[in-house]
């Protein structure tokens, strides 16, 4: 039975070229150690990879590039999973999209029922007066009601045609940069109930980085180091005792280690082993967190939601003044009679499609606070220790006694799933012959 593979691993796998360490591979995708361990050499025995291990014991894997091909073939799972992925993707796309379908048609209903209304009001009114042109001022011939083009392309008018006629300085501005492959439909969505949370990912990078932080450092750090990634350290009590790196230490299987002056460091043997040699790779100074956005659509686009939500519930309301008692949608019948039955509808949409934006709004100023909060507790802690008095210098010092790296290179394999074990044994026999010698030399004869 094939194994569901981790797509976290398969993307570390990928990133880090396809031979690598458990080490490696929890560090480049924040993963618990004994999760990345077992996943790997399940990976590798479903997808072809190959297992080298040094003569010190250390393991790394070796993946084919195409690896992912075979896990395909052997997996429904996989393949139906990729499948309803790429459905899902083009249901929510239309899901997305029916929000200013939704918006035009309910303009457009309201609109014209409001027309035929009047019209019928004014001929009832008129009788045969020869009033003929009464009606004619209710059809807009420009604007919203006369070019509907406006609606799907929203800035044919603006930056983009600024850009055409060589006036290239709007055209340049951020925001339209930023947005111009955003249409107006996903715009209205957009508006209606933002683009998702921008921190999604945090705890990914958070484990990510504090990986990285521990490997630039040898696999060997102090809880200072670690603090500015964190957020909640507990209680002061609590900090003194560094309760606060025990998370990091069951995810990376790491182990505390005292200094004869008291002083505790932690250090990761497993971050410490990697397949390749590479330098330190650059990591921020503290966590921050992302604040929440209102909208990604541009401004012009928001302003143009903002202007017909407006004349979408004003129609609503001036539809129901109408309405009346609805003897008029009785009398009328037809297109007036539908919008009467689902006038309710028409104006909840209208009501949620301008409060729920604005409700929004302050919620995520509210939220945008609390981010800004933490991420100067955070900022603090790192400034604390560029700032490091003497016993955090002590500490840094003796840490760096643990600091140490392991690279998993080829001349030093002593098995390697890819070759038969007899003919690595032939191979190898010169160096299987010496180190049974040294141990045979090794070995001390019994006293009686």
């Amino acid at each position: 039975m094939s194994m569901a593979a981790n797509p976290a691993i398969m993307r570390a796998v990928e990133t880090l070229g396809y031979r690598v360490t458990t080490g490696d591979v929890a560090s480049q995708a924040g993963l618990d150690v004994k999760l990345v361990e077992r996943d790997l050499l399940a990976l590798a025995s479903e997808a072809g990879g190959h297992m080298q291990v040094t003569e010190s014991g250390e393991i790394a894997y070796l993946f084919p590039r195409h690896f992912r091909d075979i896990l395909r073939s052997k997996s429904w799972r996989l393949r139906w999973q990729e499948r309803l992925g790429k459905v899902w993707n083009f249901i929510f796309y239309l899901i997305r999209i029916s929000f200013g379908i939704y918006l035009i048609a309910s303009i457009a209903l309201i609109g014209i029922a409001i027309m035929i209304i009047l019209v019928a009001l004014s001929s009832s009114r008129d009788g045969d007066s020869g009033g003929g042109d009464s009606g004619g001022g209710f059809i807009p011939t420009g604007g919203f009601g006369g070019n509907w083009f406006f609606f799907f392309m929203p800035d044919y008018y603006g930056p983009r045609s600024y850009r055409r006629q060589g006036t290239s300085k709007r055209g340049r501005s951020r925001g339209y940069e930023s947005n111009q492959s955003m249409n107006f439909l996903e715009a209205i969505f957009s508006f209606l109930f933002g683009d998702g949370n921008p921190n999604v990912d945090l705890d990914e990078r958070r484990w990510q980085t504090i990986a990285t932080v521990i490997r630039n450092n040898g696999g060997a750090v102090v809880a200072e180091q670690i603090a500015p990634y964190l957020d909640d350290l507990g209680e002061r009590f609590q900090q003194e005792y560094e309760d606060f790196m025990l998370p990091v230490l069951s995810r990376f299987n790491g182990r505390p280690e005292v200094s004869p002056t008291g002083q505790i460091i932690y250090y990761f043997p497993e971050l410490q082993v990697t397949a390749t040699r590479s330098k330190p790779n650059p990591v921020s100074a503290y966590l921050k967190e992302l604040p929440w956005r209102f909208s990604q659509a541009s401004s012009g686009q928001i302003i143009l939601a903002i202007g017909l939500g407006g004349i979408n519930l004003i129609g609503a309301l001036a539809l129901g003044q109408l309405l009346g008692d609805g003897s008029i949608a009785a009398e009328l019948g037809g297109l007036v009679a539908f919008v009467a039955s689902i006038y309710w509808l028409l104006l909840g949409y209208g009501t949620g499609f301008l409060g729920i934006p604005l409700a929004r709004y302050f919620w995520i100023q509210g939220r945008n606070r609390k981010i800004e909060t933490r991420n100067d507790q955070r900022q603090l802690r790192a400034m604390a220790l560029n700032q490091a008095d003497e016993t955090v210098q002590q500490k840094l010092s003796f840490a760096r006694q643990f600091a140490a790296e392991t690279v998993v290179s080829e001349a030093d394999l002593a098995y390697t799933t890819e070759q038969d074990l007899t003919e690595q044994e032939l191979l190898q026999a010169d160096k299987i012959d010496a180190e049974w010698q040294r141990r045979l030399e090794g070995r001390r004869p019994d006293k009686n």
